[in-house]
């Protein structure tokens, strides 16, 4: 848990955000390590004066938060074989016109499919079932080219769940992962005790309520609803506490900034990767999502870095503040930094402490360092020019993971009597001295010489 003196801050922000964009309530938390530290709520579920106070466990709809977990169980059947993200839509769910789309455009919102249904207003109405749905899907955008946000292509991954899986999309996330994670608090319709989905009056302090229904073949782009408590676990995945439920690797790969959401004149701080939103905010980097339907807007954020997390929900159609999440983060990291972790000798792979200290690539000078994770990172003296991590993938074999080398391999050169003579990484020689003519430089090195 954090400090009463930080706890009395960050509530009296998330009070002041009630109070000043007049929200009918607002709940928060903040994780850290994968748990909940701090969590505060005020307001009413309908807003009233005398109402039924919101705490921790009041449901609240979380809109395109869905999306995330539809996105891991497809990542999970990736893992499994049963799909490959380069697959085309028309190998797993046939007969639409969309079929030459792949999963991965789909996961990322680049596959130029329409933001919406034709009408009427999804959020607002009971949804068609899948059959209905897709004989509107079209393109607005040729796939690939540009970031086109698409709760249609949620839909078309619910369904591709469900062929998969022999089972609805909704059980499929429930059995996969909200039962093994422990959120059962997160429902498809709601359960009591909820908050009420309303609008507030522009100019007057009214509200009035909205609607709430199935979403049908919708459903999958923001049907569900859930709680403090649950979507505070969910933080806590996203930042890596997967439970096994999904490899490191995978999670990672989700977090890899596929598209960015360009706005002319702006400088881009928001992107998509697979499934989870990235942001770049002053040099950090978050992932999550926002949910945002009739009468309920969401906010679930992690820092990378720190694992630190921010959940939120309002029961209201818009005034969520812009910059509460990345507030409340900021607040709790300057109060309370996350822990040092001390330092402690390890025990290195065999052939890893060879390869330790300076190398050069021509003459532009690089280090190479290994750490308690068993991989071995690159980086030049200067600058971060395509610096990596490198993990080991057999003897004397490494396969970078990220920057310019990412899924390159790294191959350790050693002479006859097992001492290092270079690094072939990806073709490029990296030498103990620049130009080390007793290398194999590829194209010599002059005999003359340093002159």
């Amino acid at each position: 848990m954090i400090q009463p003196t930080t706890a009395a801050r960050l509530s009296r922000r998330l009070a002041a955000a009630q109070s000043e964009a007049r929200l009918p309530s607002i709940v928060g938390g903040l994780i850290r390590g994968g748990e909940l530290i701090w969590s505060d709520a005020h307001g009413t579920i309908d807003g009233r004066a005398n109402g039924h106070e919101v705490d921790e466990h009041t449901q609240y709809r979380i809109g395109s938060i869905t999306k995330t977990l539809v996105a891991v169980v497809v990542m999970r059947l990736r893992d499994e074989g049963a799909l490959d993200l380069a697959d085309p839509f028309e190998r797993h769910v046939p007969g639409t016109p969309i079929g030459h789309v792949t999963i991965a455009q789909l996961l990322s919102h680049c596959s130029g499919l329409k933001a919406e249904t034709d009408g009427p207003w999804w959020e607002r109405t009971p949804g068609d079932q899948w059959r209905a749905l897709a004989e509107q899907l079209d393109l607005r955008h040729p796939p690939g080219q540009r970031f086109h946000y698409s709760n249609v292509g949620y839909a078309a991954l619910g369904e591709l769940i469900a062929r998969l899986r022999g089972s609805s999309w909704s059980r499929a996330v429930s059995e996969e992962l909200l039962e093994p994670l422990g959120m059962d608090r997160t429902t498809k319709r709601p359960v009591a005790p909820h908050a009420h989905g309303l609008a507030v009056h522009p100019f007057a302090d009214v509200v009035l309520a909205e609607p709430e229904h199935d979403a049908g073949a919708m459903a999958p782009a923001g049907q569900l609803w859930s709680t403090l408590r649950d979507l505070a676990r969910w933080a806590g995945f996203l930042a890596g506490h997967t439970q096994g439920l999904l490899s490191p690797d995978t999670l990672a790969e989700m977090r890899v900034p596929m598209v960015i959401d360009d706005i002319p004149g702006v400088a881009w701080t928001a992107a998509h990767g697979l499934g989870v939103q990235v942001w770049n905010i002053d040099g950090q980097r978050f992932v999550g999502h926002g949910g945002s339907m009739p009468g309920f807007l969401a906010t679930v954020r992690v820092d990378v870095e720190s694992g630190d997390g921010v959940v939120l929900f309002t029961n209201s159609t818009t005034g969520l503040p812009r910059d509460l999440a990345s507030g409340l983060l900021a607040e709790v990291a300057q109060a309370e930094p996350t822990p040092i972790q001390p330092w402690h000798v390890t025990q290195l792979p065999t052939g890893t402490l060879d390869l330790v200290g300076p190398w050069y690539w021509g003459p532009a000078p690089f280090d190479v360092r290994a750490g308690d994770d068993d991989l071995l990172r690159l980086a030049p003296r200067e600058g971060t020019s395509r610096a990596s991590r490198f993990r080991p993938v057999g003897r004397d074999r490494w396969i970078g993971l990220d920057g310019y080398f990412a899924g390159e391999p790294l191959v350790v050169i050693r002479r006859s009597d097992g001492s290092v003579s270079h690094l072939d990484l990806a073709s490029f020689r990296f030498t103990r001295t620049p130009y080390a003519p007793d290398a194999d430089v590829p194209g010599g090195v002059d005999p003359a010489g340093w002159h």
